[in-house]
Protein backbone atom coordinates (compact mmCIF):
# COMPACT_ATOMS: atom_id res chain seq x y z
CA UNK A 1 0.00 0.00 0.00
CA UNK A 2 1.49 3.51 -1.00
CA UNK A 3 1.62 6.14 0.84
CA UNK A 4 -1.29 8.10 -0.27
CA UNK A 5 -3.81 4.90 0.10
CA UNK A 6 -2.49 5.14 3.44
CA UNK A 7 -3.11 8.55 4.09
CA UNK A 8 -6.19 8.34 2.40
CA UNK A 9 -7.45 4.97 5.10
CA UNK A 10 -6.44 7.05 7.94
CA UNK A 11 -8.07 9.86 6.99
CA UNK A 12 -11.32 7.76 6.68
CA UNK A 13 -11.14 6.19 10.14
CA UNK A 14 -10.86 9.83 11.67
CA UNK A 15 -14.37 10.35 9.62
CA UNK A 16 -15.29 7.30 10.70
CA UNK A 17 -14.85 7.80 14.61
CA UNK A 18 -16.24 11.54 14.59
CA UNK A 19 -19.40 10.23 13.28
CA UNK A 20 -19.51 7.38 15.95
CA UNK A 21 -18.85 9.69 18.36
CA UNK A 22 -21.32 12.16 17.35
CA UNK A 23 -23.99 9.37 17.10
CA UNK A 24 -23.24 7.82 20.51
CA UNK A 25 -25.89 8.02 22.84
CA UNK A 26 -25.40 9.34 26.80
CA UNK A 27 -27.60 8.42 29.41
CA UNK A 28 -28.69 11.56 31.54
CA UNK A 29 -32.08 11.12 33.13
CA UNK A 30 -33.47 7.45 33.86
CA UNK A 31 -33.49 5.18 36.58
CA UNK A 32 -31.54 2.49 37.52
CA UNK A 33 -32.33 -0.78 40.06
CA UNK A 34 -29.58 -2.29 41.62
CA UNK A 35 -29.26 -5.61 43.64
CA UNK A 36 -27.79 -5.56 47.01
CA UNK A 37 -25.86 -9.03 47.79
CA UNK A 38 -24.60 -9.80 51.32
CA UNK A 39 -22.68 -12.88 52.18
CA UNK A 40 -24.53 -13.42 55.37
CA UNK A 41 -22.46 -16.42 56.13
CA UNK A 42 -18.74 -14.20 56.30
CA UNK A 43 -20.87 -10.97 58.33
CA UNK A 44 -22.34 -14.07 60.84
CA UNK A 45 -18.72 -16.04 61.31
CA UNK A 46 -17.13 -12.48 62.06
CA UNK A 47 -19.34 -11.73 64.86
CA UNK A 48 -17.95 -15.00 67.04
CA UNK A 49 -15.31 -14.66 68.94
CA UNK A 50 -14.18 -16.54 72.21
CA UNK A 51 -16.73 -14.22 74.94
CA UNK A 52 -20.13 -15.68 72.78
CA UNK A 53 -19.13 -18.65 70.64
CA UNK A 54 -21.05 -21.34 72.97
CA UNK A 55 -24.43 -19.93 72.04
CA UNK A 56 -23.27 -18.15 68.64
CA UNK A 57 -21.83 -20.83 67.19
CA UNK A 58 -24.65 -23.08 67.24
CA UNK A 59 -27.35 -20.39 66.41
CA UNK A 60 -24.51 -19.92 63.15
CA UNK A 61 -24.30 -23.05 62.65
CA UNK A 62 -28.01 -24.03 62.56
CA UNK A 63 -28.62 -20.97 60.22
CA UNK A 64 -26.47 -22.23 57.54
CA UNK A 65 -28.37 -25.49 57.76
CA UNK A 66 -31.68 -23.65 57.14
CA UNK A 67 -30.88 -20.61 55.22
CA UNK A 68 -29.08 -18.95 51.73
CA UNK A 69 -25.55 -17.67 51.73
CA UNK A 70 -26.41 -14.68 50.03
CA UNK A 71 -29.18 -12.12 51.06
CA UNK A 72 -30.23 -10.39 48.00
CA UNK A 73 -31.86 -6.77 48.55
CA UNK A 74 -33.55 -4.46 45.75
CA UNK A 75 -33.30 -0.37 45.37
CA UNK A 76 -33.95 2.40 42.82
CA UNK A 77 -31.89 5.60 41.55
CA UNK A 78 -33.62 8.33 39.82
CA UNK A 79 -31.42 10.88 38.26
CA UNK A 80 -32.20 14.17 36.07
CA UNK A 81 -30.77 17.46 35.88
CA UNK A 82 -27.57 16.33 38.09
CA UNK A 83 -29.68 15.07 40.71
CA UNK A 84 -30.34 11.71 41.82
CA UNK A 85 -32.72 9.96 44.57
CA UNK A 86 -31.71 6.42 45.75
CA UNK A 87 -34.60 4.70 47.18
CA UNK A 88 -34.33 1.05 49.01
CA UNK A 89 -37.22 -1.54 48.47
CA UNK A 90 -39.05 -2.92 51.20
CA UNK A 91 -37.23 -6.39 52.99
CA UNK A 92 -39.98 -8.96 52.55
CA UNK A 93 -37.79 -11.80 53.58
CA UNK A 94 -37.01 -13.27 57.01
CA UNK A 95 -35.66 -10.86 59.64
CA UNK A 96 -32.53 -11.88 61.74
CA UNK A 97 -30.65 -10.47 64.09
CA UNK A 98 -27.28 -11.32 62.20
CA UNK A 99 -25.46 -7.81 61.37
CA UNK A 100 -28.86 -6.22 61.41
CA UNK A 101 -27.64 -2.60 60.63
CA UNK A 102 -25.37 -3.95 57.94
CA UNK A 103 -27.73 -6.31 55.98
CA UNK A 104 -30.45 -3.81 56.15
CA UNK A 105 -31.18 -0.64 53.79
CA UNK A 106 -31.62 2.00 56.26
CA UNK A 107 -31.26 5.14 53.94
CA UNK A 108 -33.17 7.29 51.27
CA UNK A 109 -30.49 9.25 49.72
CA UNK A 110 -31.42 12.79 47.80
CA UNK A 111 -28.57 14.37 46.53
CA UNK A 112 -27.51 17.49 44.37
CA UNK A 113 -24.24 16.82 42.94
CA UNK A 114 -24.31 20.49 41.21
CA UNK A 115 -24.63 21.79 44.77
CA UNK A 116 -22.68 18.91 46.51
CA UNK A 117 -25.01 18.33 49.10
CA UNK A 118 -27.11 15.52 49.93
CA UNK A 119 -30.11 14.40 52.33
CA UNK A 120 -30.02 11.38 54.01
CA UNK A 121 -33.08 9.71 55.69
CA UNK A 122 -31.66 7.26 57.82
CA UNK A 123 -33.35 4.65 60.36
CA UNK A 124 -31.60 4.26 63.50
CA UNK A 125 -32.96 1.58 65.10
CA UNK A 126 -36.76 3.09 66.43
CA UNK A 127 -35.70 6.90 65.23
CA UNK A 128 -35.39 8.63 61.86
CA UNK A 129 -32.98 11.25 61.26
CA UNK A 130 -32.58 13.91 58.37
CA UNK A 131 -28.83 14.01 57.89
CA UNK A 132 -28.49 17.32 55.56
CA UNK A 133 -24.57 18.14 54.55
CA UNK A 134 -22.34 17.73 51.91
CA UNK A 135 -21.38 14.92 50.00
CA UNK A 136 -19.05 12.29 50.88
CA UNK A 137 -15.52 13.56 49.41
CA UNK A 138 -14.20 10.16 48.31
CA UNK A 139 -10.53 10.12 47.02
CA UNK A 140 -10.83 7.84 43.76
CA UNK A 141 -7.90 5.96 42.10
CA UNK A 142 -8.85 4.84 38.49
CA UNK A 143 -7.38 2.01 37.27
CA UNK A 144 -7.01 0.36 33.81
CA UNK A 145 -9.73 -2.26 34.38
CA UNK A 146 -13.09 -2.45 32.82
CA UNK A 147 -16.37 -4.63 33.06
CA UNK A 148 -20.00 -4.72 31.39
CA UNK A 149 -22.18 -3.95 33.96
CA UNK A 150 -26.38 -3.94 32.94
CA UNK A 151 -25.28 -3.28 29.43
CA UNK A 152 -22.81 -0.62 30.10
CA UNK A 153 -19.04 -0.52 29.67
CA UNK A 154 -17.59 0.91 33.10
CA UNK A 155 -14.29 1.19 34.54
CA UNK A 156 -12.86 0.76 37.93
CA UNK A 157 -11.81 3.24 40.70
CA UNK A 158 -10.88 2.15 44.08
CA UNK A 159 -10.92 4.25 47.35
CA UNK A 160 -10.51 4.14 51.16
CA UNK A 161 -12.82 5.25 53.14
CA UNK A 162 -13.66 5.99 56.59
CA UNK A 163 -10.06 5.30 57.55
CA UNK A 164 -10.27 1.75 56.99
CA UNK A 165 -13.01 0.60 54.61
CA UNK A 166 -11.76 -0.47 51.10
CA UNK A 167 -14.03 0.35 48.29
CA UNK A 168 -14.09 -0.78 45.29
CA UNK A 169 -16.48 0.67 42.16
CA UNK A 170 -17.39 0.94 38.65
CA UNK A 171 -18.97 3.70 36.66
CA UNK A 172 -20.14 4.38 33.00
CA UNK A 173 -19.06 7.00 30.95
CA UNK A 174 -22.10 6.19 29.20
CA UNK A 175 -23.80 7.79 31.94
CA UNK A 176 -23.31 11.50 32.35
CA UNK A 177 -23.90 11.85 35.94
CA UNK A 178 -21.59 11.72 38.72
CA UNK A 179 -23.88 9.68 41.05
CA UNK A 180 -24.09 6.10 42.58
CA UNK A 181 -26.08 3.96 45.00
CA UNK A 182 -26.26 5.02 48.39
CA UNK A 183 -23.82 8.12 48.82
CA UNK A 184 -21.04 7.11 46.74
CA UNK A 185 -20.46 9.44 44.41
CA UNK A 186 -17.68 11.88 43.06
CA UNK A 187 -16.31 9.49 39.77
CA UNK A 188 -16.47 11.06 35.80
CA UNK A 189 -19.91 8.66 34.87
CA UNK A 190 -22.53 6.87 37.42
CA UNK A 191 -21.26 4.42 39.46
CA UNK A 192 -23.08 1.15 38.56
CA UNK A 193 -21.22 -1.32 40.56
CA UNK A 194 -20.05 -0.89 44.46
CA UNK A 195 -17.69 -3.78 46.09
CA UNK A 196 -16.68 -3.81 50.17
CA UNK A 197 -15.04 -6.59 49.96
CA UNK A 198 -13.65 -7.08 53.68
CA UNK A 199 -17.55 -5.87 54.80
CA UNK A 200 -19.43 -8.81 52.08
CA UNK A 201 -21.19 -6.65 50.33
CA UNK A 202 -21.99 -5.45 46.72
CA UNK A 203 -24.29 -2.74 45.41
CA UNK A 204 -24.33 -3.84 41.07
CA UNK A 205 -26.91 -2.27 39.18
CA UNK A 206 -29.41 -5.18 37.02
CA UNK A 207 -31.12 -2.78 34.40
CA UNK A 208 -31.30 0.77 33.64
CA UNK A 209 -33.98 2.99 32.07
CA UNK A 210 -33.56 5.49 29.82
CA UNK A 211 -37.10 8.00 30.82
CA UNK A 212 -37.41 11.43 31.07
CA UNK A 213 -38.02 12.16 35.03
CA UNK A 214 -40.23 14.75 36.03
CA UNK A 215 -38.73 17.67 38.77
CA UNK A 216 -41.06 16.01 41.48
CA UNK A 217 -39.85 12.41 40.82
CA UNK A 218 -36.47 13.84 42.84
CA UNK A 219 -38.22 15.00 45.55
CA UNK A 220 -36.09 14.88 48.82
CA UNK A 221 -36.92 12.86 51.84
CA UNK A 222 -38.45 15.59 54.74
CA UNK A 223 -39.38 13.28 57.51
CA UNK A 224 -36.93 12.86 60.24
CA UNK A 225 -35.13 14.94 63.27
CA UNK A 226 -32.77 17.16 61.08
CA UNK A 227 -28.71 16.69 62.06
CA UNK A 228 -25.82 16.87 60.35
CA UNK A 229 -22.83 14.52 59.86
CA UNK A 230 -20.92 15.52 62.71
CA UNK A 231 -23.88 15.80 64.80
CA UNK A 232 -25.25 12.38 63.94
CA UNK A 233 -22.17 10.57 64.59
CA UNK A 234 -21.86 12.99 68.58
CA UNK A 235 -25.49 10.93 68.96
CA UNK A 236 -24.64 7.46 67.96
CA UNK A 237 -21.45 7.62 70.15
CA UNK A 238 -23.15 8.69 73.08
CA UNK A 239 -25.88 5.79 72.62
CA UNK A 240 -23.44 3.37 72.16
CA UNK A 241 -20.94 4.32 74.88
CA UNK A 242 -21.67 0.88 76.53
CA UNK A 243 -21.92 -0.92 73.59
CA UNK A 244 -18.47 -2.28 73.84
CA UNK A 245 -17.33 -4.36 70.53
CA UNK A 246 -20.60 -4.52 69.55
CA UNK A 247 -20.97 -0.57 68.95
CA UNK A 248 -17.96 -0.42 66.79
CA UNK A 249 -20.01 -2.79 64.48
CA UNK A 250 -23.30 -1.01 64.52
CA UNK A 251 -21.57 2.77 64.17
CA UNK A 252 -19.44 2.15 60.96
CA UNK A 253 -22.90 0.09 59.88
CA UNK A 254 -25.21 3.24 60.27
CA UNK A 255 -21.97 5.95 59.03
CA UNK A 256 -20.94 3.92 56.08
CA UNK A 257 -24.27 4.20 53.36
Amino acid sequence: MNIKSIITVFALMLVGGSVMAQNAHFTENGTIEYEKTINMYAIMKKRINKDNESYMQPAYDAFRKNQPQFKKLTSTLTFSDNKTLYTPKPDDGPQNFWGAVMVAQNNTTATDLNASTSVIQKKVYEETFLVKDSIRNINWKITDETREIAGFNCRRANALIMDSIYVVAFYTEQIAVSGGPENFSGLPGMILGVALPHENITWFATKVTDVAIPPAKLAAPAKGKVVNNKQLRATLGEAMKDWGQYAKDEYKAFMLE
